[in-house]
């Protein structure tokens, strides 16, 4: 990693300027959901300074797009793509065997993520934000352990929707209540940060961090009407906050590779939720009520029992 501290970046920082100076010749980094949007600017920044990389998909179309897309932006780079769908415990198994014959990570980037859908259920019947972004996910990160370098660092990429709902643990899937497509959003953000939070208690020699990446057009906010922006922004203006700035795809990739990056922060910020390239404050002390932590987000009971109910869902945990 780079020998500088990475200070002074902010809101409007993007993936070069936190980059400046970094030489990631020798390190290995796997990227979910690199085929487009974040997750690919993630990928060729990262790639622009010499790391290799693997990005994740569902998609063989869309992968072999973003390899090529990957060399010629960045050529010369290492780059390899891997066949994995979240929403199906099948194909993440077949995708973490793929990613176990492979070098050893000195990053993973958890970026994949489906927002605000209809409501729908995964291959193995999960609510699919649930079981898309963080059990997907959960199976994931447990069946690649082993190929994880011993300081490792995993970065999940959450949201500032982790403000509005912390996770229901009686309720996980959607089973017994009426289902609410931004309140379910919500959750499976919440439980991105959980994630992070209770990994690092666990893995005490990674460096485990959850992010908000702010807001940016991509295809993850497909599924969403006019309608449902207005009442986005109405629920925002109501808590004070207003519509959220919208960032460009290299500055809402930023944090990501800071995070991947930053030498300092295995000193300052393990399992920390970080916002605009620093670690976030609680909400109440935020210079921006958008972009602090909910006074749940470093909740360890519920942490604690969210990977209890996720290691029972999928069948897997970490040795």
């Amino acid at each position: 990693m780079a020998s500088k501290s990475n200070v002074g970046f902010g809101p409007e920082s993007t993936t070069s300027d936190v980059l400046k100076g970094v030489h990631l010749d020798g390190q290995h980094m796997l990227v979910t959901g690199g085929t487009g949007g974040l997750g690919l600017e993630t990928a060729r920044a990262l790639a622009s300074v010499g790391a290799a990389i693997t990005i994740t998909g569902r998609d063989r179309k869309k992968l072999d797009a973003a390899v090529a897309t990957l060399a010629a932006e960045v050529p010369g780079s290492s780059v390899r793509s891997v066949m994995c769908d979240l929403a199906s415990l099948a194909s993440v198994r077949e995708g973490a065997a793929q990613i176990l014959d492979g070098a050893p990570i000195d990053v993973q980037i958890n970026n994949a993520g489906v927002m605000m859908c209809p409501h729908l259920r995964t291959a193995d019947g999960f609510e699919m934000q649930t079981g898309t972004n963080h059990l997907g996910h959960f199976a994931l990160s447990a069946q690649i352990e082993p190929v994880l370098a011993e300081a490792a660092r995993v970065v999940s990429v959450s949201s500032s929707a982790h403000l509005r709902e912390t996770v229901d643990l009686t309720d996980l899937n959607w089973e017994t209540r009426e289902y609410d497509k931004f309140a379910s959003y919500s959750q499976s953000k919440t439980a991105n940060v959980w994630f992070a939070t209770e990994l690092q208690r666990r893995r005490p020699n990674l460096s485990v961090f959850a992010l908000h990446p702010g807001a940016i057009a991509t295809d993850l906010a497909r599924h969403l009407t006019r309608d449902d922006l207005v009442a986005m922004q109405k629920k925002a203006s109501s808590k004070g906050g207003g519509p959220m700035p919208m960032k460009t795809i290299p500055q809402g990739a930023a944090t990501s590779v800071w995070a991947a990056t930053a030498p300092e922060l295995p000193n300052e910020a393990k399992g920390k939720f970080l916002a605009d390239c620093r670690v976030a404050p609680a909400i109440a002390e935020s210079y921006d009520p958008r972009v602090g932590y909910a006074p749940w987000a470093y909740d360890e009971q519920g942490a604690a029992e969210l990977w209890r109910q996720s290691v029972e869902l999928t069948g897997v945990d970490y040795n």
